[in-house]
């Protein structure tokens, strides 16, 4: 390369430095860097020469040239000359010190050119630095900084230096007058004495070993002297900030008796920078290094300051830490290091110091200080190791603290402790029950919630039981922190579980101190951890001792005995999943410590423990059932004492239970599991502690609380299984107490009870009798339950007030009952002789629950005591005797009514009025299931309670009765309750079948009532009350068959065809509905009674009233069935029928009127039907609803369709299709108005083709009326309604009423489609409609191409009926108007991209037709001709070569078309050129290839895409057609068209980068290069992305190998894209350039025109686009390669 090149190319990058975009600078800062890669001496002279030059350069670009010459420096530091080095040092010193003034950015990056230039030419760098370091004078800052960064970056070469620099710094200190320069000085003082630090940390690897730290202290305490004595005292905060940074290092380098000497003035101005500056890091280290270097030395002076320094670093790590803030945590970790530091030498003071401050209640103190105390524990172990009783002691008031920040750091410190043997000695062990508390705090997740859901209990309760409050949410919130990675909770759970595992001297301080928390409740939440420590602790324990009892009491007295381990671990494990699953966790420790409970439980826990902890397993807290998980722990616990079988261990259980109970108080779900527990263990024990403990538990329990009273119970329930007798005797003596007389007794606990706190007794004592009859042995229950059951319940429940009889109206004691006595009854009734038991309660026990039922709110579910009561009554009503009939009314109505009436959930489909209505219950999930459940398990009840009262009357008038009940909602207005009712008359219904005994014939005289009242709820607009009705006749039909004499399993056809037409009710579509509902009828009728025909059709007649219309309507049809000869034809005047019928429909909606008009009117159109055609079509526009309906009536019958469909067709087609009148004088173009009457009838052939009777009329006459509406269509496009319509509408909006238009096209296109659908079409329909083809057959833009979807459409899904819509479309080519000509010729020309013209015989006729129309005189025609002559290749490929002459004559005239302004015509004969390439005969194509590529290069640049798109692919096609001998004739013309197709692959348009693609695929076997046509092949696959820069290197390195003739040309063509107007080719331009460079060879040098390329380049460099200019760069960095 000539040197005169190489600097031009150097000058040009070096100019386009100047660009504002900062891009475009870094992008010429990179090629001068890759330029310097290859030549670096060239690059570095050039900008060397170039910023020397250029002096009034800014300084931004000068930082640019700079930082370059960096780069390459670095990189090339090896290959740099001295001469060389010597130039490039002298410049960046000249630039560094051009200007007094501090410009950062552009003295730093000279900096850095010396600094780079320093690690090989050292000596130059220092002799040109130390130049201009003069003694005597004041240096430049930046000479003094770059001193500063060589001594770091070159520690050996620099520090050499040092002695010298620093005895000609240290007068230099004092001429500095300005802060700035002193600062300078200060970090070049701290640099060099970091850098001496680190030479003689390294003497070893040392240039020279001999250099000693004394040989710079004398200068170094020089330079301390001004800093500390000048620069300190009267300098800015900035300046005293670098000053106390330099010191630090600088005192290892003073003298030890200087440092001695400056001790006691150094510290105190140290520390008191902590209250002048906020960013402290830096005092903190510095002060840290003065710290270091006293004590290496020795010094006492640190004594003196000992306080001092203390305080002031104590408040330093009191600062709160931020963990966002770095410079915060560097500034801790720096003070705990002078911690350290005063640790190791006066360790004695500095707890003197530390301790008491743990005293303090301030937060950040008591935090700080242990936080130094647990880093000294670590760091200075062996100085503590003799304080740890002080330092023990001194904890005792921060484990007080209830601060969550203090707890946290308290917790580390004992971890601290416990890894250092602290907690081994004397009050260690107040440290691990500090850790246990913490580990006990409640985690914001269980704060909220008091435990698991309850399983019993009443509504409301459990519902409060899962959520509190709003309002205590929001506190607990706000009070509580998460359980999160750093809360006190888990950092102490994690703490007690490594201490117990990783510390192995731990063992013998935590075993078995951890076990004295196990009972407390207060350690309840710790319990999990605690578990898993105690367990892992006596694991090893008993492989160190296998059979050596674990827990040694030894007089122990705070050890847990192994009854209270029981008791506890049993109690708590009934919820499992509480608290980080204590359950399994206290299960674990139970299974280690079996030998210690009892040596003989040790077998059988061994194997009954694991599976229950198999079955915590297999389930979650959502999915475990807490009853079956209960009823578990109890079979083990009575598995347990059968095994232990003793009855001391059994009492001393039993003791430790009650005596826990209290301990439970507020946690009451596990209190009523150990009530449970309680009553287990009292049925293993003997008869006298039974008796002692049940009344001690009587008096002792807290009846205030609701949920104790289902423990207490669910106890006596137990016991009473093995002690019935001493159960019974005991609740009798507590009720025959004072308890109930207010007065003073025997049990001073009732004496001032209040009347609300007695009910709550009375409450609980009828809940222990009704769980008492429910676990008393059946064979003893009978004799004992009336008169010691239900009398005492009784005498529990109601009070006496002056001797009269007084029932109380507290729900909680109403629900006491209730639930008694249905465990009573259900126990009754669950007995060997409970069917023959006489209750002679019955009637009493049926009032109460009645008379609860009725007390409730009527319309929800708030309680359980629906529920309950109705199950008792289901019980009490099975015994004998049977009740009164009055009875039994009151009870089916009360249940009634109040079953019936709950409204549901709002679900989809329900009516506006209930939704309304319908309940909530908060929104809460949990609520809505509770509520849900509820309600369900009610329903079930009444089925069987309604089920029970059934059996008494087996008769079909007890049916009757029962039906008659449900009969006011079986027709409510309320869908909820319709489908209630005929749910539960289905059931009835069902039962009664089953269970019904036949012994002679019965007449079923109720039949036609019954079906009368279910058949229309066959309709009903609830999908359930459907399916239940059809259930209801089917049973009621075979109860007929029953009542005449069929057996029980006799199968009758018709009946069961009524099952199978239950998937008709459940479709929407009401056609479907009516005619199951129609089907329903005719079998009804087939088995149906004559006697009961009148009660059917009376019953029915009535329900045409139903406010379910839908029900009416399906009793319209039913009558219709039954009655199906009733109907009458009218005979009146057509007009004046049309007219009544018309007004009769606008009078009512019902749907049997509806029926019966459509039925008059198609009868009066078989003897009457132009004249009714007529009337109809003098109808005002547009036709209403009603009109539209007589319509559809008129194509019931398919001989009556075609003859109106004739009438309609023949109005459209012989009248004037529209008018033109001019609106407006100056208006230019008229406007068209549609004619009134072949509008009409267009609208009246689209009502009459919609109704689907009408299929075989339609089919008749198809291919009138197929091309009479499309012809139509065509015609009407933009033409307006009939003036009258439009004066219509006007007076409509102006009266704000709404007015549905009349759009003529829109008219004819819904026409259209209902034609199709009916003529069996309806797939093109489908296939038209789903981009929108409708639509745009409607609009003039789009009207061609829904032509095209629509005559595609009918190729494919209705070729039979071509030949004739073809035939009549073939005479719309003299059509007058050019929209019809346009039309047919669009519909004709895609017939011939279907195979189904071939088949039917009909190309010929058609290609005849069409090349007839390529002289029309419109140019839309003429383009649509080529188009469907191209559509020969998709339809009849083998018909191509055929008429190949013929296809490329018509499309080269295409080409030449010069009619058409907009070369559309051109455009369409390119793409039909490229369809027929691969398909016309060879000797045709090659005899008018070269004509064609010359006549579709010019649209190659076109600025319309699609002309661009298309002629690049024909022009691959062609090159794909290029065979044999064209082939060198063809070369010249993909050798022109290269340049283009690559460049145009970065085309801004999709479609003209597939083209390229596509093309250049074509192109590469012609050019006769298997690597570029291979180059082509992997790169431009369609679907592959493409990087366009990789794909364009190794094209031009294919190009430059095979081809290297044709750079210039390439070359000069890619010149005339860099004036493109697009910017993406534009830019792709000069990458095409520069890889055509890159690649080329030495010898074709002179096909390149460098002054032009380098001019062309300039030019772009000055482009608007950044891509173009940061292309124009890369490729002037190619342009290296030129020598």
């Amino acid at each position: 390369m000539s040197e005169t090149y190489a600097k031009r190319l150097s000058a040009i990058l070096l100019d386009a430095v100047t660009d504002k975009d900062p891009q475009m600078q870094e992008q010429v800062c990179g090629a001068l860097c890759d330029f310097g890669e290859s030549k670096p001496a060239e690059v570095l002279s050039a900008c060397e020469e170039h910023l020397r030059l250029h002096e009034k350069l800014a300084h931004p670009y000068r930082t640019i040239i700079l930082r370059a010459m960096e780069i390459v420096v670095s990189n090339h530091i090896s290959e740099l000359d001295k001469d060389m080095a010597r130039a490039i040092i002298l410049l960046a010193s000249n630039e560094m010190t051009k200007v007094k003034e501090l410009v950062s950015d552009w003295q730093q990056a000279a900096s850095s050119v010396l600094v780079a230039v320093g690690r090989r030419f050292i000596s130059s760098v220092m002799e040109e630095l130390l130049s201009k370091f003069q003694p005597g004078l004041l240096p430049h800052p930046c000479t003094v900084h770059t001193l500063a960064s060589l001594s770091v970056s070159n520690v050996f070469g620099v520090v050499p230096f040092l002695t010298s620099i620093l005895s000609t710094m240290l007068p230099m200190l004092g001429a500095a007058k300005h802060d700035s320069m002193k600062v300078v000085f200060c970090c070049a003082l701290q640099r060099f004495s970091e850098s001496i630090l680190e030479y003689l940390a390294n003497l070893d690897q040392a240039p020279d070993p001999t250099v000693r730290k004394d040989a710079f202290a004398s200068d170094i305490f020089g330079a301390y002297d001004i800093l500390f004595h000048q620069w300190l005292q009267s300098g800015g905060a900035k300046l005293r900030l670098a000053v106390v940074e330099a010191l630090g290092p600088m005192s290892h380098l003073l003298p030890s008796e200087k440092l001695e000497e400056q001790l006691p003035k150094l510290l105190p101005r140290v520390l008191a920078f902590y209250k002048k500056h906020t960013e402290t890091v830096h005092v903190s280290k510095s002060l840290s290094q003065i710290l270091e270097a006293a004590v290496s030395v020795g010094s006492r002076t640190l004594d003196i300051h000992l306080n001092s320094l203390l305080a002031a670093l104590h408040a330093q790590i009191c600062v709160p830490v931020e963990s966002s803030s770095p410079l915060v945590m560097s500034n801790q970790k720096e003070v705990l290091r002078c911690f350290t530091v005063l640790a190791c030498c006066s360790p004695d003071r500095l707890l003197a110091f530390l301790l008491p401050k743990l005293d303090t209640s301030n937060e950040r103190t008591r935090v700080g200080t242990l936080q130094v105390l647990r880093h000294i524990i670590n760091t200075a172990a062996a100085q503590m190791e003799v304080k740890k009783p002080v330092i023990l002691s001194s904890m005792k008031l921060p484990l007080l603290d209830t601060n969550n920040k203090v707890k946290r750091v308290v917790v580390q410190v004992v971890s601290a402790m416990a890894h250092h043997g602290y907690l081994e000695q004397p009050g260690g062990k107040a440290m691990v029950e500090y850790i246990v508390q913490q580990c006990a705090l409640p985690p914001e997740a269980e704060a909220v919630s008091s435990g698991p859901e309850p399983t019993t209990g009443d509504l409301q309760s459990r519902v409060h039981s899962i959520l509190p409050s709003r309002p205590q949410i929001q506190k607990l919130g706000a009070d509580s922190e998460a359980l999160a990675a750093d809360s006190v909770r888990a950092i102490s759970v994690s703490t007690l579980y490594l201490v117990s595992t990783t510390v192995d001297r731990m063992g013998e301080v935590l075993w078995p101190y951890l076990l004295e928390f196990l009972v407390p409740i207060r350690f309840t939440r710790a319990l999990s951890p605690l578990c898993r420590s105690l367990v892992h602790l006596a694991q090893k324990r008993q492989e160190a001792g296998a059979h050596a009892p674990l827990i040694q009491y030894n007089g122990n007295v705070h050890l847990p005995s192994p009854y209270a381990i029981t008791t506890r671990l049993l109690a708590v494990s009934s919820h499992p999943y509480v608290g980080d699953g204590r359950g399994a966790a206290s299960l674990r420790l139970l299974n280690v410590l079996h030998q210690d409970i009892h040596p003989a439980l040790g077998q059988r826990w061994v194997t009954a423990i694991p599976l229950l902890l198999e079955h915590l397993d297999e389930y979650s807290e959502e999915t475990l059932s807490q009853k079956e998980w209960e009823e578990k722990l109890l079979v083990f616990l009575r598995d347990s004492l059968a095994v232990v079988s003793d009855n001391t261990w059994v009492c001393h259980l039993t003791l430790e239970m009650c005596k826990q109970l209290p301990n439970y108080n507020g946690t009451p779900l596990e209190k009523n599991f150990l009530y449970k527990c309680v009553g287990t263990t009292l049925g293993a024990a003997s008869s006298k502690v039974v008796r002692k403990h049940l009344r001690e538990l009587l008096e002792t329990a807290r009846y205030q609380e609701e949920r104790e009273h289902e423990g207490l119970a669910c106890c006596f329930g137990i016991c009473a299984i093995s002690h019935l007798d001493d159960t019974l005797a005991q609740l009798d003596d507590f009720v025959k107490s004072d308890v109930f007389r207010k007065s003073a007794g025997i049990f001073n606990l009732f004496k001032n009870r209040s009347e609300s706190e007695a009910n709550k007794v009375r409450s609980a004592l009828i809940l222990c009798y009704g769980h008492v009859a429910a676990g008393a042995p059946r064979e003893l229950l009978l004799a004992r339950v009336e008169a010691d059951l239900f009398w005492n319940m009784s005498q529990c429940f109601s009070t006496k007030v002056l001797g009269i009889k007084v029932e109380t109206q507290d729900p909680a004691l109403r629900l006491s009952l209730v639930q008694s006595v249905c465990m009573a009854t259900q126990a009754i009734c669950s007995s060997a002789h409970g069917s023959s038991f006489h209750l002679s309660r019955k009637a009493e026990l049926v009032a109460q629950m009645v008379e609860f039922i009725r007390a409730e709110p009527p319309d929800s579910l708030k309680t359980p005591i629906w529920k309950k009561a109705m199950l008792a009554c289901t019980y009490l009503v099975t015994l004998e005797p049977a009740l009164e009939e009055q009875v039994q009314a009151d009870l089916i109505h009360s249940c009634l009514h109040r079953v019936m009436a709950v409204l549901p959930e709002p679900e989809e489909g329900d009516s506006p009025q209930e939704v309304s209505a319908a309940p909530t219950v908060g929104g809460d999930p949990q609520e809505l299931l509770l509520f849900q459940s509820l309600y369900l398990d009610t329903v079930q009840v009444l089925k069987d309670l309604l089920t029970s009262l059934l059996l008494w009357n087996m008769t079909p008038l007890g049916l009757q009765v029962m039906v008659e009940h449900l009969s006011p909602w079986i027709k409510s207005p309320r869908g909820h309750e319709r489908v209630r009712a005929v749910g539960l008359s289905a059931c009835l219904l069902q039962f009664f079948l089953q269970h019904l005994q036949i012994s002679a014939l019965v007449p079923f005289h109720n039949l036609g009532l019954l079906i009368g009242l279910f058949s229309p709820r066959c309709a009903d607009l609830w999908p359930a009350t459907r399916r239940e009705a059809v259930s209801c006749i089917h049973s009621l039909l075979y109860l007929q068959l029953t009542c005449v004499g069929f057996s029980r399993d006799y199968q009758d056809d018709v009946a069961e065809q009524l099952l199978s037409l239950k998937d008709g009710l459940v479709h929407p579509d009401p056609a479907i509905l009516f005619h199951t509902c129609h089907s329903i009828a005719q079998l009804i009728a087939k088995r149906l009674p004559p006697d009961q025909l009148i009660n059917l059709l009376l019953t029915l007649f009535e329900s045409l009233g139903d406010p379910d219309k839908n029900c009416s309507r399906a009793a319209s049809v039913m009558i219709n069935c039954l009655l199906k000869e009733r109907g009458n034809m009218l005979q009146e005047k057509v007009p004046e029928i049309v007219s009544v019928l018309h007004s009769k429909l606008q009078e009512t909606r019902e749907e049997h009127i509806l029926q019966a008009a459509q039925h008059s009117v198609f009868a009066l159109a078989t003897h009457h039907c132009a004249s009714v055609v007529s009337n109809l079509l003098g109808s005002p526009l547009p036709f209403d609803s009603h009109t539209c309906t007589l319509w559809r009536a008129l194509a019931l019958e398919p001989g009556l369709a075609a003859q109106v469909l004739g009438l309609l067709l023949e109005k459209i087609s012989k009248d004037v299709l529209f008018e033109e009148s001019q609106a407006f004088l100056l208006s230019s173009t008229p406007d068209r108005v549609a004619t009134l009457l072949p509008l009409a009838a267009t609208c009246a052939l689209h009502e009459v083709a919609s109704a689907p009777a009408s299929g075989p009329a339609v089919l008749e006459l198809y291919p009138q009326l197929f091309v009479a509406l499309l012809l139509r269509v065509s015609c009407t496009m933009g033409v307006q309604p009939p003036r009258q319509l439009q004066a219509k509408e006007r007076r409509s909006a102006s009266s704000g009423l709404a007015s549905r238009s009349l759009e003529p096209c829109s008219s004819a296109v819904d026409a259209l489609q209902a034609v199709l659908v009916r003529g069996g079409n309806e797939d093109v329909v489908q296939c038209v409609g789903l981009d929108g083809g409708w639509q745009l057959l409607r609009t003039s833009a789009g009207h061609e191409e829904g032509v095209t979807r629509l005559a595609s459409a009918m190729a494919k899904f209705a070729g039979p009926r071509l030949p004739l819509v073809m035939k009549l479309l073939f005479t719309t080519q003299s059509s007058m108007y050019e929209v019809q000509r346009v039309t047919s010729t669009a519909f004709l020309a895609e017939l011939l991209s279907s195979n189904v013209v071939n088949d039917l015989m009909l190309l010929e006729s058609l290609l005849y037709n069409l090349m007839a129309r390529q002289k029309d005189t419109s140019a839309r025609v003429r383009r649509l001709v080529l188009h469907g002559l191209a559509n020969i290749t998709l339809g009849s490929p083998d018909k191509v070569q055929t008429h190949s002459p013929q296809l490329l004559t018509a499309m080269i005239g295409g080409l030449d078309d010069g009619d058409d302004p907009h070369s559309l015509v051109a455009l369409e004969a390119m793409v039909g050129l490229a369809r027929l390439m691969d398909l016309v005969d060879a000797w045709d194509l090659h005899a008018v290839l070269l004509h064609i590529a010359v006549r579709i290069r010019p649209f190659f640049d076109s600025e319309r895409m699609e002309l661009r798109s298309v002629s690049i692919g024909l022009f691959g096609h062609l090159n794909k057609a290029c065979r044999g001998d064209c082939k060198d004739v063809f070369l010249e013309q993909v050798v022109g068209g290269l340049v283009p197709l690559l460049l145009h692959l970065r085309d801004p348009h999709a479609p003209v980068v597939t083209a390229c693609r596509f093309a250049l695929r074509m192109c590469g076997p012609n050019l006769e290069c298997e690597e570029l046509a291979a180059v082509f092949q992997r790169h431009l696959q369609e679907g592959h992305d493409l990087h366009f820069g990789e794909f364009l290197n190794t094209t031009c390195k294919h190009l430059m190998r095979h081809f290297p003739d044709l750079l210039g040309r390439l070359l000069s063509t890619s010149l005339f894209y860099y004036k493109s107007s697009w910017e993406d080719v534009r830019a792709a331009a000069p990458m095409l350039t520069g890889f055509l460079v890159l690649h080329m060879e030495a010898e074709q040098r002179p096909q390149v025109d460098l002054e032009q390329l380098l001019t062309a380049l300039q030019l772009l460099l000055k482009d608007p686009a950044l891509k173009v200019r940061l292309k124009a760069v890369k490729t002037l960095g190619c342009l290296v390669k030129f020598a």
